[in-house]
């Protein structure tokens, strides 16, 4: 197998991440602006490809300062339980950590606990979280 390759600030299109996100969170395809939305909001991201193909993304978003937040971490369905989303953390809090961050914040849904707190180092925190859409 093709070693997989990561990159902080990697080249991607907005048709890979989209395709890749569908995959990784099951969902029908969307037709983000990926490249506006990091330009803008975020610290960097990382990618991982195998070959040419895009198999894990994970965007940084930060305040500016001290704080940077995972928000996004995919890896295609086809290359998952091969350790590529705890690399692309890994990838993530170092370059987060060579940009003055002293804190990586992450949220994610209760199964992904055993990835988060024993797999990619994180500890738990108390966290809160509002529902803007109106729904509750």
């Amino acid at each position: 197998m093709p070693e997989t390759q990561y990159e902080w600030r990697g080249a991607f299109d907005n048709d890979e991440v989209n395709t890749l996100h569908a995959d990784a969170f099951g969902h029908r395809m969307f037709h983000d602006d990926w490249r506006s939305l990091v330009d803008e909001h975020s610290l960097g991201w990382v990618t991982a490809r195998r070959e040419d193909d895009l198999v894990g993304f994970v965007n940084v978003v930060w305040d500016g300062l001290v704080h940077a937040w995972i928000q996004d971490e995919m890896v295609s369905s086809n290359s998952r339980r091969r350790g590529i989303g705890v690399d692309l953390i890994r990838v993530a809090r170092d370059e987060a950590r060579s940009a003055g961050c002293e804190w990586l914040h992450v949220d994610f849904d209760d199964d992904l606990r055993p990835f988060y707190y024993d797999a990619a180092g994180f500890m738990p925190t108390n966290g809160g979280l509002i529902d803007l859409t109106g729904s509750s």
